[in-house]
C-alpha cells in the first residue's frame, strides 16, 4: 500500500466532512422529506439555531467512528485485527447505558443488543449475527455509520477497507448492513486515488454479492439517475421501492444507504449540493450526511468543502468523544486526523508523524484552528478574527493568526480552546458528554508566539486558563506575561498552579496594550506535558464540575456522606480521571472496603478493561492485578484487612516497574514483562459491593 503525498490533508478533509455532516443533519434527525420541506425547506446550511439546538454535540456517529477504530493501536496495528478484538474494544471503551450507543434495549437497539451479547460472553462476530439477533435487528444502520475510519486507514486499498468493514460491522450487524458498510468503506479508501463517483460506486459494489438488496438498489438508483434529471423524483422512486415501509426496525440500512448513493450521483461533484440532497431527503439525516461528507471530503479535499458557504468557521474543528477513556473526550479534527494518519502509516510500514515535536495544538493542517476561538465578553472585544496562517513557525509551516483591533486599557483580545466540558455543553441534550480534563495542576504549558510585522504598537501577551469555581462558573487564572515588540518571538513556559481540585475548562492567549493597538500575534504551537500534582478531594468550594471530571464507570457513585462512595452491583466498576499522557506517576488514596469482593486503586487506566490495580480482596489477600481485556493476577499475598477499616494504598508506575504500598509499607515490587499499558488515568476500583475513599493524590514518583 502506497501512502498518497497529500494523505494528511485528505484525511483531515474526510474528518471535517464527517463532523460537518453530523452537525448539519443532527437537529432534524429522523424527519421525513415532507416534514423537512414544510418546516425548513432545502438544507443548504446549518439550521440548529432555527430549531434552538446546539451545533457542536455528542453523537454516536462521531463517537463510534473514532472510538472503535482504536482496535488498531490497541492490538498492535495489525492488518489481521479480528472481529473479536474489535468487540473487545467496544467493551473497553463503552460504559453501559452512558456512552456512545443508543441504549434502547435488547431487540430494539441493534448496538445495545450486541453489547449485551458481548457482555454475556458471546464474542464477535456471533454477537451481531442474524442467527442470534434476527434479520431485522441485524440489518439496521449502525455498521455503516461507524465505518469511515476503516476506509481512511487504507488509502487506495478498497479491498482491505471492505474486509475491515466486514470485521468491524459484524460486531453488531449482519446481512445487508454489512454490505452497505463495505460499499462505503471501499469507496472511501478508493477516493484517495479515484475522483469519479461512478467509478467509486463500481469499486464499492464489486465487494458485495450481486444478489444482495444493496447491490440491486444501487443498480436501480444508477438507472434512475440516467433516466430522471430531478433528484426529488428519484428520491420518491427510492421511497416507493426501498422505503421504510418495506423494512422493519427503527432505522434500517437499505433506505438510508440508498439516499447516500442518490445524493452522490446527483451532487454534480459539489460538497454543498451533496449534503443538501442527503439531508433534505430525510430519514437518518446525521448518519447519512456524515458518510456523504466524509467521502466528499476525502475525494475533493478541503478545497471542495470551502468551495461554498463557511462550513468550517462555526465548527472550528471541535469534537467530543465521550468514552471510558475520558482524557480523549475533548478533542478536535486535527488531533483525530493524526490518529488515523499514523494508523495508516504504520499499516503501510512507515513511521508515525508528529508535527512540531508532538505539540497538541500545531495548526499544520491548512485552515485548522483546533478549537481556538475568540472570547466574547464585556472586557474582551479586541479580536477581529482567528485564522490559520502560513509561516511564523520554528519547526513547521503554519501557525494561528490572532488578529486584534481596538485593544487598549480595559479592552483585551483573548482566544481559548476547551480542555474540559465547556459551559455550553454542561447540559448537553441527547448523548451524555463524559470527559476528564486534558490539562491539570502541576503540568507544564509551553507556547510560542510571534508579533506580526504589521503591528502598529508594542503589545503585552500572556497565557491564561479558566477553571470552574464553587458555583460552576469560570474563574480566570493568569500565567506569565511578556511585552512583544514588532516582529518579536517569545516562548512561554508555565507550570499550572493549584486549582484546588477544580477542573480546568480552557486555556488560551490574551493580548493587551496600554494604548490603542491593532495587529496580529501568531501562535506557533501550544502544548503541555509532565506529571500532574493533584489532590482530588471534594473541593471545599462545592459546585458539581469537580465530580463531572471523573469518568463514572460504576453502578452508583455517591459523594454526600463520604468524599467518594462507590457501589458496584456486578462485575468491576472504575472511577477514573486523567489522560493517556500520564505515564510515570504515583497515585494514593485512603480506601475503606465495606461489603465488597475487591476494593482498591488503579493506575494507567485506559478504559473499563485496561488498567493496573492494587486490590484488597475478600478472600483475605491483597493483589496486584493487570487487566488487559481480562484481569490477571501479577502478584498476591495474604493480608488480614477488615471491613470498615481504612487503609492508605499507594501505587507507583515507572516504565515497566510497578511498586505498591499499604500504610507506607511496600508489599509489591516487580517488572511488567510485556509493558502493554504505558500510560493512562488514575482510578478507584470496586468489584461487586461497596467501598469508600477520601482524598486521591496523584503526583511525581518518589
Amino acid at each position: 500500500m502506497t501512502i498518497p503525498a497529500d494523505y494528511e490533508q485528505r484525511v483531515y478533509a474526510g474528518v471535517l466532512g464527517k463532523i460537518i455532516g453530523v452537525y448539519l443533519g443532527r437537529p432534524f434527525e429522523g424527519w421525513h422529506y415532507n416534514h423537512i420541506m414544510e418546516e425548513l425547506g432545502d438544507i443548504n446550511y446549518y439550521v440548529h439555531e432555527q430549531l434552538n439546538k446546539p451545533l457542536i454535540v455528542t453523537d454516536d456517529d462521531i463517537s463510534g467512528t473514532f472510538t472503535f477504530l482504536r482496535a488498531l493501536p490497541d492490538y498492535g496495528y495489525s492488518r489481521d485485527v479480528t472481529a473479536e478484538q474489535i468487540g473487545k474494544t467496544w467493551m473497553n471503551y463503552l460504559i453501559e447505558n452512558r456512552t456512545i450507543l443508543w441504549w434502547g434495549g435488547l431487540g430494539n437497539s441493534t448496538e445495545h443488543t450486541a453489547y449485551l451479547r458481548l457482555k454475556n460472553g458471546i464474542p464477535a462476530p456471533k454477537s451481531g449475527s442474524m442467527e442470534l439477533n434476527g434479520k431485522v435487528v441485524s440489518e439496521q444502520i449502525g455498521s455503516q455509520i461507524f465505518i469511515d475510519g476503516w476506509g481512511m486507514v487504507v488509502p487506495g486499498d478498497p479491498k482491505m477497507a471492505a474486509e475491515f468493514a466486514r470485521r468491524a460491522g459484524s460486531v453488531s450487524h449482519d446481512g445487508e448492513a454489512i454490505y452497505g458498510a463495505q460499499v462505503i468503506a471501499a469507496m472511501e479508501a478508493a477516493a484517495f486515488v479515484e475522483s469519479d463517483i461512478n467509478k467509486l460506486i463500481d469499486i464499492g459494489v464489486s465487494f458485495i454479492p450481486q444478489d444482495s438488496v444493496i447491490y440491486q438498489m444501487i443498480s436501480d438508483i444508477r438507472r434512475w439517475h440516467k433516466e430522471e434529471p430531478d433528484w426529488r423524483k428519484a428520491r420518491q422512486r427510492l421511497e416507493d421501492n426501498y422505503g421504510y415501509d418495506k423494512y422493519g426496525g427503527n432505522c434500517h440500512m437499505v433506505p438510508n444507504h440508498g439516499l447516500i448513493i442518490l445524493s452522490l450521483l446527483y451532487s454534480e461533484d459539489d460538497f454543498q449540493k451533496a449534503l443538501m440532497i442527503v439531508n433534505t431527503g430525510g430519514w437518518d439525516t446525521d448518519c447519512n450526511s456524515a458518510n456523504v461528507g466524509c467521502l466528499m471530503g476525502i475525494k475533493n479535499g478541503a478545497e471542495g468543502i470551502d468551495n461554498g458557504p463557511d462550513w468550517r468557521g462555526p465548527v472550528a474543528d471541535r469534537m467530543y468523544l465521550p468514552t471510558a477513556d475520558g482524557g480523549r473526550a475533548i478533542t478536535d479534527a486535527a488531533i483525530e486526523t493524526y490518529h488515523i494518519v499514523n494508523a495508516g502509516r504504520i499499516l503501510a510500514g512507515l513511521e508515525p508523524v508528529a508535527p512540531k515535536n508532538g505539540a497538541r495544538f500545531h495548526f499544520e493542517l491548512p485552515g485548522s484552528v483546533q478549537g481556538l476561538q475568540s472570547e466574547d465578553s464585556i472586557e474582551c472585544k479586541g479580536v477581529a478574527c482567528v485564522e490559520n496562517a502560513t509561516g511564523f513557525s520554528e519547526d513547521g509551516e503554519r501557525s494561528l493568526a490572532i488578529r486584534y483591533s481596538h485593544v487598549a486599557p480595559g479592552r483585551t483580545a483573548r482566544v481559548a480552546t476547551p480542555t474540559f466540558v465547556p459551559p455550553e455543553a454542561i447540559n448537553m441534550p441527547g448523548y451524555t458528554l463524559i470527559a476528564s480534563p486534558t490539562l491539570y495542576s502541576g503540568q507544564t504549558v509551553r507556547a510560542r508566539v510571534v508579533a506580526g510585522q504589521e503591528n502598529n504598537k508594542e503589545v503585552q501577551c500572556r497565557m491564561y486558563l479558566r477553571r470552574y469555581d464553587g458555583d460552576d462558573q469560570l474563574e480566570i487564572m493568569y500565567g506569565p506575561a511578556v511585552e512583544l515588540s514588532i516582529g518579536q518571538a517569545h516562548t512561554f513556559t508555565w507550570t499550572v498552579p493549584d486549582t484546588k481540585g477544580q477542573p480546568i475548562a480552557e486555556i488560551g492567549v490574551e493580548v493587551s496594550s496600554q494604548t490603542r493597538a491593532d495587529g496580529v500575534v501568531y501562535l506557533d504551537y501550544l502544548t503541555w506535558d509532565g506529571v500532574p500534582e493533584l489532590n482530588l478531594d471534594r473541593p471545599v468550594e462545592g459546585g458539581s464540575m469537580w465530580r463531572r471530571a471523573w469518568v463514572d464507570g460504576v453502578d452508583q457513585l455517591e459523594t454526600r456522606s463520604e468524599p467518594y462512595r462507590l457501589i458496584q452491583n456486578e462485575g468491576t466498576g472504575l472511577l477514573m480521571q486523567g489522560t493517556r499522557e500520564w505515564t510515570d506517576y504515583r497515585v494514593s488514596a485512603r480506601v475503606t472496603p465495606h461489603m465488597v469482593a475487591a476494593a482498591g486503586i488503579g493506575a494507567r487506566a485506559q478504559g473499563m478493561k485496561r488498567y493496573i490495580g492494587l486490590l484488597l480482596c475478600n478472600d483475605g489477600t491483597v493483589r496486584l492485578v493487570k487487566s488487559f481485556d481480562e484481569q490477571r493476577v501479577m502478584a498476591e499475598q495474604a493480608f488480614d484487612w477488615e471491613f470498615g477499616k481504612s487503609y492508605e494504598l499507594a501505587l507507583q508506575v515507572v516504565g515497566s516497574k510497578i511498586e505498591a504500598w499499604i500504610d507506607n509499607e511496600k508489599i509489591f515490587d516487580l517488572e511488567d514483562s510485556d509493558f502493554s499499558l504505558a500510560g493512562g488515568a488514575a482510578a478507584l476500583i470496586c468489584e461487586e459491593g461497596r467501598m469508600a475513599a477520601d482524598s486521591i493524590t496523584v503526583g511525581p514518583v518518589r
